[in-house]
């Protein structure tokens, strides 16, 4: 395993961390904790959660679940020293979780003592907010995006709000990095602003999709990363399973998350089969995983910190764990960049 640092902050994280979406719903809480034992066994320190887990789906049933199997993994195993603990505080819009109330101060510190409960710890090393409250162009919604009708003195007035409460977090030692998640370069670079000018904690790292369907960080954020410093924490990797070509000719297996989901957050459309397809193709001819493809390239990429990972069995598990060794020839680089190139957005 290779090892990173979490942006200027001297954490040192796993280049590839566990996410823990599909616990408490598709995973119980004894799978959890096995997932976990051997990911740690393979060198990973690094996982990643949110008090809106798990996902599949998500309600008010199951909310929080995913903390709380952390917790007891983290009280059992006495490793909490050795983990970094990332966790994320939901945006407006679920009406479960707070009413549906945009972040905030006070509900920013109601979820992190939530979050704090649950996974039994009195600090978190990362703590992300998961979308911002003015709007954003991820989950599928670039294709209606329209900022412009945001207010630019309100929205910086609450970027303000929210990064002091992060500060007090960090002066309360509940809260050691701070980082965002699904923002875009003017928020990400707004905040580093704010943080600068008024001393308080800089953005440490940047949560967004990335995937061979999904590419929109290699533009103006691989730059914002480069000179800012702010690495990719890449999440749905395999494109929600679609990279594992589990669902190529309309398969649609008991228990996965097209089952459970429906579309798989609007990633499953008549345009990502031929992609998917074609990567498929690329994968048999040089006798690679297709999932293990999409990981070791995801780890080539210059701004990558940490490439978040998911799994529902342990034979899933320990595929994308094992991407960590596998190095891609030139020729299948190049590959991967001529079908980007005829598959530039295909979900």
């Amino acid at each position: 395993m290779k090892y990173k640092t979490l942006g200027r902050t001297g954490i040192t994280v796993s280049e590839i961390c566990l996410g823990t979406m599909t616990w408490g719903t598709q995973n119980s809480e004894a799978e959890a904790h096995e997932q976990m034992d051997y990911a740690v066994s393979e060198g990973v320190n690094f996982f990643d959660t949110a008090e809106l887990y798990p996902v599949t789906p998500a309600g008010p049933e199951t909310v929080g679940l995913t903390e709380d199997y952390i917790g007891t993994w983290l009280k059992k195993s006495g490793k909490r020293n050795e983990i970094v603990v990332a966790t994320k505080v939901a945006g407006p819009g679920r009406p479960y979780i707070r009413g549906g109330s945009p972040a905030g101060p006070k509900t920013m510190r109601e979820a992190l003592e939530g979050s704090l409960k649950r996974l039994q710890t009195d600090y978190v090393d990362l703590y992300q907010m998961h979308w911002p409250n003015r709007g954003h162009y991820h989950f599928r919604q670039a294709w209606t995006y329209d900022p412009s009708h945001q207010d630019t003195t309100a929205a910086i007035e609450n970027l303000h709000a929210i990064l002091e409460t992060l500060g007090a977090f960090v002066k309360e030692g509940k809260v050691r990095a701070v980082g965002l998640s699904n923002e875009t370069a003017w928020g990400t670079m707004k905040m580093l602003a704010l943080a600068e000018k008024h001393g308080l904690p800089r953005i440490a790292s940047l949560q967004n999709e990335y995937n061979f369907l999904y590419r929109a960080f290699d533009l103006d954020l691989a730059e914002l990363s480069h000179h800012e410093n702010v690495g990719l924490l890449a999440y749905s990797p395999l494109a929600a399973g679609l990279l594992t070509g589990k669902y190529l000719n309309g398969a649609n297996p008991e228990g996965s998350r097209l089952s459970i989901n429906g579309d798989l957050g609007g990633r499953y459309t008549e345009y990502q089969e031929p992609a998917v397809q074609a990567y498929a193709g690329l994968a048999r001819t040089h006798n690679l995983d297709l999932a293990q493809m999409q990981l070791a390239f995801s780890l080539t990429r210059p701004f990558m910190t940490s490439v978040i990972i998911g799994a529902t069995s342990m034979a899933q598990l320990r595929t994308n764990i094992a991407a960590k060794d596998v190095v891609l020839p030139a020729d299948v680089m190049k590959g991967i960049g001529r079908l980007h190139k005829a598959f530039p957005a295909p979900m």
